[in-house]
């Protein structure tokens, strides 16, 4: 059920890709640009804003830019955190950077940036609420890249606590999902309290989310992933699992080794396995996600709030 309309949902933002991000001259630019995005992906961030939208009596076909806007904002956090992570893959796909160089990778995603917001301007919404989506975008963006300084910062750091850990994570990746349906909602014409109980839900929901999509990383094969399995611990990420593990006086060896073997990963996996750290963070993302579904109560019964709940269980139910 939930699956069937996220894939309506994804056909409707996939379509309007080519409409509002052609291949023009320079056309090598834009087929750099849309490289990820045509590989596909579940578009659960533009899924959401489209739901939003019907959950407080919005038409999707009317907020389909700001779907799109908030897809390229994602596509572009991909291409650039590839190239930080030195990252061959991406979705079963090379990389940007690797197919077309960094130089011209950071160009493309910069360039996906500026669309973003040339695409949500063309939204039909009142004024106010079109220039209010425009702050909270450009707001958004800079948490992500707060996020991602967080992020990069805590590689080189032992003593990263979980309070540290979670307010990285809301700025890097939930709060691009809240926004997803805070745009959906302001842009549909939700009153405030609405509009405040969606935000929460993507807020508390993308950081079960990610907090999940880290587990994933870990005990997923590479071939059903598409891209290689343990590589937060060879870059040596301070996820929710490491610092739970080395707050526990776990010691991995394979942290932070670049150059780590398969086997070296591997006995990185069994030790978080047994040590408790990788239950104590799925068991984590569904209290986040439990918190999400319930602020939905603000809002009137209808199709889109069973979906919108039904995505929250589907995000940490998916297997890849």
């Amino acid at each position: 059920m939930i699956e069937e309309v996220l894939q309506k949902k994804a056909k409707l933002v996939d379509e309007s890709i080519p409409r509002f991000l052609p291949i023009t001259p320079p056309d090598e630019l834009y087929k750099a640009m849309r490289h990820l995005l045509d590989g596909g992906g579940k578009r659960l961030r533009p899924s959401a804003l489209l739901l939003a939208a019907e959950a407080v009596g919005g038409k999707p076909e009317d907020v389909l830019p700001a779907a799109v806007a908030v897809e390229l904002v994602h596509n572009f956090t991909l291409i650039h955190d590839d190239i930080m992570d030195e990252a061959d893959l991406r979705r079963g796909l090379t990389t940007v950077h690797k197919k077309w160089g960094v130089p011209r990778a950071i160009i493309a995603g910069d360039a996906l940036y500026s669309k973003a917001f040339e695409i949500l301007s063309c939204t039909k919404s009142e004024p106010q609420r079109l220039v209010e989506s425009l702050e909270l975008l450009s707001k958004t963006c800079t948490d992500i890249c707060e996020g991602q300084w967080m992020d990069m910062n805590f590689e080189t750091r032992k003593d990263v606590t979980e309070e540290e850990y979670m307010r990285m994570v809301e700025k890097k990746t939930a709060v691009l999902f809240a926004t997803a349906l805070k745009l959906g909602a302001v842009l549909s014409g939700a009153n405030r309290e609405v509009v405040r109980a969606l935000w929460d839900f993507g807020r508390l929901t993308g950081v079960g989310f990610q907090i999940y999509d880290d587990v994933i990383d870990l005990i997923t094969p590479e071939e059903i992933l598409g891209k290689a399995q343990g590589g937060d611990i060879i870059e040596g990420k301070r996820t929710l699992i490491v610092i739970h593990a080395l707050s526990k006086g776990v010691s991995i060896d394979a942290l932070g080794k670049s150059n780590a073997t398969r086997s070296e990963i591997s006995a990185a996996l069994t030790t978080l396995k047994e040590s408790g750290s990788i239950d104590y963070a799925m068991n984590k993302a569904l209290g986040f996600v439990d918190g999400g579904k319930a602020a939905l109560s603000a809002l009137p019964d209808s199709e889109a709030k069973k979906t919108l709940i039904g995505l929250a269980d589907y995000m940490i139910e998916r297997k890849y």
